[in-house]
């Protein structure tokens, strides 16, 4: 079995619709998700605001590029166009996978540019940070230490007060 954090994020067309898709498209295998907060784009600043979430997500049987592969599925149900000359630009849904661990509770770690394992900038976003302490407030992000420290003391500790949680826009998880 491996478990994965996976992050998401939309900035274009209906963002809460596009977030429900990622959950669709992952199923049964999300067995938790944040709450929903607004966030101003990374990267490029000249776009809409996102919203963004985290979910964990298990699977008996998925590796770290089965994780990748969902991740891509979910990104296209949501009519998402990568543009090669905008990596940060806008989006109708980007899903990142985060961190995954092996069934022995071990972190994958990958240095493959088609998946860095964990996430290389995971610990400078308070819009993966935040929400991910939502569903495991104990948690540490492999080799950066944990989310708490990260999201306080590190690069991410201003973005967090350019965050508003969206309270009124749930997302569903499992009972």
């Amino acid at each position: 079995m491996t478990r994965a954090v996976l992050s998401l994020g939309s900035n274009l067309g209906d963002r809460l619709d596009h977030l429900r898709t990622a959950l669709a498209t992952l199923g049964d295998a999300v067995l938790v998700v944040s709450g929903v907060y607004e966030t101003p784009p990374w990267g490029e600043s000249d776009q809409p605001a996102y919203l963004n979430a985290v979910l964990l997500a298990v699977d008996p049987i998925a590796g770290p590029y089965d994780w990748l592969a969902r991740a891509r599925a979910a990104e296209r149900a949501a009519g998402r166009v990568r543009d090669p000359r905008r990596r940060f630009g806008p989006r109708t849904l980007d899903v990142d996978v985060i961190a995954v661990w092996t069934d022995d509770d071990r972190p994958v770690l990958s240095d493959d540019p088609e998946l860095t394992l964990p996430h290389p900038r995971a610990h400078l976003r308070a819009f993966v940070l935040r929400p991910w302490i939502d569903i495991q407030p104990y948690a540490q992000l492999p080799g950066q230490g944990w989310l708490t420290d990260l999201l306080t003391s590190g690069p991410a500790a201003v973005q967090v007060s350019e965050m508003s949680p969206r309270p009124d826009l749930p997302l569903e998880s499992k009972p």
